[in-house]
């Protein structure tokens, strides 16, 4: 069964880590562009397809997850970009819910990286909503924002400032379940 309208979509979900991928895109200066992903995470959201505006949602990723398929890369980055030991946590918390259309939305919220809290606005794309074979409702949504990585100090040194782009382009591609 596809569900379509947005009222029938109101309820609480969780993400399916499954079937979920939260990925960013850095360009180096050399002109190449790196791609990576984390693996671990989790998150809840409130769909209030009445009014959209009381939707809300939580995110929790492990930055420890942070893979780019390079391991030195990798550790350069959780360690020194990141500060893993002190900040083992990415988080983000939305403070208001915009409908554009049925199935855009624009969610702005608090995303904390490194213990600096800045807004951050994603737009997303509900892809689709279906029930699977156990019964459970499962919502899909694409989306993405670019952050500037020095706004939350993300940052190693003063030659990585020049080696690696400012921009880093954060995409989601989402699903979460609401259980009958």
């Amino acid at each position: 069964m596809t569900t379509t309208t947005l009222g029938a979509l109101s309820g609480d979900y969780v993400l399916d880590t499954a079937h979920t991928r939260i990925g960013f895109v850095a360009r180096h200066t050399m002109g190449s562009k790196v791609r990576g992903r984390f693996e671990r995470f989790e998150g809840r959201a409130h769909l209030d397809g009445g009014d959209p505006s009381r939707s809300s949602v939580e995110l929790t990723i492990q930055a420890g997850s942070l893979e780019t398929d390079n391991a030195q890369r990798d550790g350069q980055l959780r360690d020194r970009f990141l500060g893993l030991k002190d900040h083992p946590t990415i988080t983000f918390t939305s403070t208001e819910t915009r409908l554009v259309d049925e199935t855009e939305f624009r969610l702005t919220g608090d995303l904390i990286i490194r213990g600096v809290t800045r807004p951050v606005t994603v737009a997303f794309q509900r892809t689709g909503a279906e029930r699977d074979l156990e019964g459970d409702l499962r919502v899909r949504f694409t989306g993405g924002a670019t952050i500037d990585r020095t706004d939350w100090g993300v940052n190693w040194n003063a030659a990585t400032r020049l080696l690696i782009g400012r921009k880093v382009e954060l995409e989601f591609d989402v699903t979460a379940i609401r259980r009958p």
